[in-house]
C-alpha cells in the first residue's frame, strides 16, 4: 500500500510542479499527442493510479494485482477527464479587447460642458461598460446633450460634435 500511497503523492507534487513551472516543463512534452501527454494529464494519471489501488488493497482483500487494474483504471478516467477539460478551456474564445478607435461613431452624453476652447467631459459607453472621457468639440456644447464621437485623440480624450435631429 506504500507504493501505491508513494505513486498517488508524486502525482499531486507532478501537479503543483506543472502548475509552478507549466511553461518550462511543458516543453519537455511540447508535440506528443496533442496535448495528450501533458504534465496534468499525466499528474492525474498517476495520481489516481495511486490512490486508486490505495484505496482497493486497504478496503478490500484483493490482492496487488487488482488494486493495480483498479488504479490503472481509475487513472485513465481521471487523465482523459483532465484532457478533455483543458481541450474545452483552450477553446473558449473571448470577445476582441476594445480599442480607442471603436469609439469613433458612437454616441454618449456630455457629462461636464464642453467649452469653444478646452475640455469637457463625456460618457461613453466602451465594451458595455460606460467610461468617461475629456471631450473637445469645435463648439461649445452644454450638459445632457447628445453627442457623436469623431475621433479618438488620445487613450483618455476624443473630440465629439453634438448630435442634430
Amino acid at each position: 500500500m506504500t507504493f501505491f500511497l508513494g505513486l498517488g503523492i508524486a502525482g499531486i507534487v507532478l501537479l503543483a510542479l506543472s502548475l509552478i513551472f507549466g511553461g518550462v516543463l511543458e516543453g519537455l512534452l511540447d508535440g506528443l499527442f496533442d496535448g495528450l501527454l501533458s504534465l496534468p494529464v499525466i499528474a492525474g494519471f498517476i495520481s489516481m493510479l495511486g490512490f486508486g489501488g490505495a484505496i482497493v488493497l486497504g478496503s478490500t482483500g484483493a490482492g496487488t494485482f487488482v488494486a493495480t487494474v483498479v488504479g490503472v483504471a481509475a487513472g485513465l478516467v481521471a487523465g482523459w477527464l483532465t484532457w478533455k477539460l483543458s481541450r474545452a478551456l483552450m477553446r473558449d474564445q473571448t470577445h476582441a479587447t476594445p480599442r480607442d478607435s471603436d469609439l469613433v461613431g458612437t454616441s454618449g452624453s456630455v457629462v461636464t460642458a464642453i467649452p469653444a476652447e478646452g475640455y469637457g467631459e463625456v460618457l461613453l459607453r466602451l465594451g458595455d461598460q460606460p467610461v468617461k472621457y475629456a471631450a473637445k468639440s469645435a463648439t461649445p456644447v452644454p450638459r445632457g446633450t447628445e453627442i457623436w464621437v469623431e475621433a479618438a485623440l488620445s487613450t483618455t480624450s476624443v473630440a465629439v460634435r453634438p448630435v442634430e435631429r
